[in-house]
């Protein structure tokens, strides 16, 4: 008995010091110059970001990462960037429709993940930021969402002294204002770049396909490519899918934004890379699978749904070719880009 309970006590211990040296500032958190140089992946284009004008740097990386996931970015300090886009998945919001903000508020979008930014030269949904420093300004001062002006989180971090310390190590200037928190965010959202996947090494010449896959590469080439182009798996533009609105989130896409009726209910045509990972799917995640995404795209569409021409028709997909597909699919998963450790939350929270 006397065995049992010593046992008992010194288990938990041990598990509660590894936790706390996991935690805390080690090795595995450690960002080195060498972490933060920036390389464009074989076969992709140049990027539209230009890092030339904020060049990462170790301290201004670990600055952005702290951002990201404090919430002390949010109105009430309950929500961080982290919190909705999480590592695991892409930086989507792994099996969650809509986006969660303060207050147990929900948005009315569901979340994109954070990969390959500086190859975009827009954001959101609807595309109403245009450059990757803005970027997170749409969700900070969102009501539903952060709820916070850039005007109070400079008061905020002004009165932290770590990040008088950070921001005097990251910058010339030293200075807590928008601007460097922006390009500090950017500095680490920019480098979340996703180019190791099987896909990838297939490419390479490093691995092979199955035939399952290579057939649905083929496939989805023939049927999906002219929206989703490799290697980016997105041409960056914004389409109609011929969905029908939500009656309860009245979301018309980037109609809502322009005000344009040739725009209702175009989004942006999503990146496929790490799509595996960040289910539910769509604006709205209203399709939980990946099997149902390709049913909707087989169906033809009325004109009243004005959706993109490429998809009036349907594309047509066996059954088959559906299970090929999504074989193939899977083999943009980028374990690497998922685990690395470099976008991991220091303070373990996400």
């Amino acid at each position: 008995m006397k065995k049992r309970i010593i046992y008992f006590v010194l288990f938990p211990g041990f598990f509660i010091l590894l936790l706390a040296g996991f935690a805390g500032d080690n090795n595995y958190f450690a960002i080195t110059a060498k972490d933060v140089e920036f390389h464009i992946p074989k076969g992709f284009p140049q990027p539209v970001y230009d890092f030339k004008n904020n060049t990462p740097t170790p301290a201004g990386f670990v600055l952005g990462r702290k951002l990201f996931y404090d919430p002390i970015l949010s109105k009430d300090s309950s929500i961080s960037c982290g919190f909705c886009h999480q590592r695991i998945a892409a930086f989507a919001h792994i099996d969650h429709a809509l986006s969660h903000g303060i207050n147990g508020l929900i948005g009315k979008r569901n979340v994109p993940p954070l990969e390959n930014l500086v190859w975009s030269s827009s954001f959101m949904w609807d595309g109403r930021i245009n450059h990757l420093e803005m970027q997170p300004l749409s969700p900070i001062s969102n009501p539903i969402e952060m709820n916070e002006t850039i005007r109070n989180i400079i008061k905020k971090l002004q009165r932290n002294k770590e990040y008088a310390g950070m921001f005097k190590a990251a910058f010339k200037d030293s200075v807590v204002n928008s601007r460097n928190i922006l390009r500090a965010l950017a500095q680490f959202t920019g480098l979340m770049i996703s180019a190791n996947s099987r896909y990838d090494k297939f490419m390479s010449g490093e691995d092979t396909l199955s035939p399952s896959e290579y057939k649905g590469l083929q496939l989805f080439r023939d049927k999906c490519g002219q929206c989703h182009k490799e290697p980016l798996f997105t041409d960056n533009t914004f389409r109609n899918t011929g969905l029908a609105m939500d009656t309860n989130l009245h979301d018309s896409g980037v109609a809502a934004t322009n005000g344009q009726m040739l725009d209702m209910m175009k989004f942006k045509v999503p990146t496929l890379r790490n799509i595996e990972m960040t289910y539910p799917y769509m604006h709205d995640g209203r399709f939980r699978n990946l099997k149902q995404v390709l049913d909707h795209y087989t169906q033809k569409f009325t004109k009243e749904s004005h959706a993109d021409p490429i998809l009036v028709e349907g594309i047509q997909l066996t059954e088959e070719d559906k299970s090929n597909i999504i074989d193939f699919l899977k083999t943009l998963t980028d374990q690497t880009f998922l685990h690395d450790r470099r976008f991991a939350d220091p303070s373990g929270h996400y």
